[in-house]
């Protein structure tokens, strides 16, 4: 088989398994009444399915990147999908929802490895095949944001047709597909980490580790109120957790994050939070938007879902011209250009205070993906040319904590905002959050330059 068609195979089976992720996050949200009904369950723990994903993901991806860094992106990519494949075949025959939720949260842990082991690899695969990097990071981008818009179509289709446990069981082939596709046709890992087991153990800075993701977990459990009556506990304690982890890697001579690399690499630093921030603008949009239309505007869920896919849809299509645009003016300007857009977009939000006429929202929903697209790609790139190729692994990990942190910092907010439910008082307020949330993007983007080093 040439280059050519093995390069697109391979980018293939990495998009198939990085969209995993946003697939699952999304679908799961048709299922919650049903879900409610078999178990017995209240509200507020049955969005504890959702929650076990989140942490998960979030803490997982770091983690499973400095693996991939450390043992192979390929070995740790198809391990991933592996762990996803058997447990969501377990999954469906939990006897009940606590077990329930330890397969999301052990679904979550598989499909994160995913993202920062294609990251990883993207610079083999863009040499091998002489391209741009930036290019097979455009198609993974297009296969995660699609992804995430159909989750709930395909969610609801197989919750009313099978069950919600149909939601697992469609992971099995597509996990094995993707592993099967990387295993064939992907980069082999270079030469990585070897040793006895002591020796592995002992450098792997197991204290370090367990730090970084309880302090990660108690954070985003506070942010969430995931425990009522213990949120400034958690926070204090992951505040705590935090002080020690930084001191610990500081002293360790091989440290799970580098902190001092990381702070003298400032592009790095700033990519991260632009990137954090930047999700909480989208997300007010993405989650606090649906709640309008069917608060507000008193539109059917299932019109909603077709209304948030113009969304998706011009995403999907100003991915490719941002990746080129990148090529002809720089990652800077689209970046900055990108931001420009979204402070716009933004704005004219503020028109949902007045209307909510189906094709206003469907115009500005298709507007809002140019800004997501540019960005998030230009972001994404950004990331890539910012660290050096072995310490990508946990450089994306990190990056996709940033996405999960800014989707939670705007749900937070959007509970404050609209406490008494979502109307145009409430969404008025949430776009002048929005606006305000642009000011730091916009200064993140003057002030990233690409590394020189």
């Amino acid at each position: 088989m040439s280059n050519k068609p093995r390069t697109g195979l391979a980018v293939a089976g990495l998009s198939l398994g990085t969209a995993l992720n946003p697939l699952n996050s999304s679908m799961i949200a048709v299922a919650l009444v049903v879900l409610r009904a078999d178990f017995g369950l209240d509200v507020a723990t049955v969005t504890w399915v959702i929650t076990s994903f989140y942490l998960s993901s979030a803490a997982g991806q770091p983690l499973m990147g400095r693996l991939a860094d450390r043992f192979g992106p390929r070995r740790m990519f198809m391990f991933g999908m592996g762990m996803v494949a058997v447990t969501c075949a377990v999954a469906p025959f939990s006897p009940n929802f606590a077990l329930l939720c330890v397969a999301r949260a052990l679904m979550a842990l598989g499909t994160a490895t995913a993202y920062p082991s294609a990251m990883a690899m993207v610079g083999a695969i863009a040499k091998r095949a002489k391209v741009e990097s930036a290019r097979p990071l455009g198609r993974i981008q297009m296969a995660n944001t699609s992804a995430a818009a159909v989750g709930p179509v395909i969610g609801g289709l197989l919750v009313g047709f099978v069950g919600w446990e149909a939601l697992f069981i469609i992971n099995v082939p597509l996990a094995l597909a993707a592993l099967l596709i990387v295993k064939q046709v992907a980069p082999a890992d270079g030469e990585r980490e070897r040793g006895s087991v002591a020796e592995l153990v002992r450098d792997s800075d197991i204290p370090g580790i367990l730090g970084f993701v309880t302090s990660l977990l108690l954070a985003m459990m506070a942010l969430l109120d995931a425990v009522p009556g213990y949120r400034w506990w958690m926070l204090g304690a992951g505040t705590v957790i935090a002080a020690l982890f930084v001191w610990r890697e500081f002293r360790f001579s091989t440290p799970f994050l580098d902190l001092r690399l990381l702070g003298r690499n400032r592009p790095l630093v700033l990519v991260y939070l632009g990137f954090a921030v930047f999700n909480s603008v989208y997300y007010f949009v993405f989650f606090g938007l649906p709640q309008l239309l069917q608060e507000s505007g008193g539109y059917d869920p299932g019109l909603v879902g077709l209304l948030m896919l113009p969304l998706a849809t011009m995403s999907f299509l100003a991915t490719p011209w941002a990746v080129r645009s990148m090529a002809r003016f720089s990652v800077r300007r689209v970046l900055i250009t990108g931001v420009v857009l979204l402070m716009a977009v933004a704005a004219l939000m503020w028109l949902f205070t007045g209307s909510l006429a189906i094709p206003l929202v469907a115009a500005l929903t298709a507007l809002m993906g140019v800004p997501y697209a540019m960005v998030s790609i230009a972001f994404n790139q950004g990331m890539f040319i910012s660290t050096r190729p072995q310490e990508r692994g946990v450089a994306a990990g990190i990056f996709q904590t940033c996405r999960y942190v800014g989707a939670i910092t705007a749900t937070v907010l959007i509970g404050v905002f609209a406490a008494g439910g979502v109307d145009g008082a409430s969404w008025g307020q949430m776009v002048l959050a929005m606006l305000v949330l642009c000011v730091p993007v916009f200064v993140v983007t003057l002030l990233w330059r690409e590394r020189t080093d």
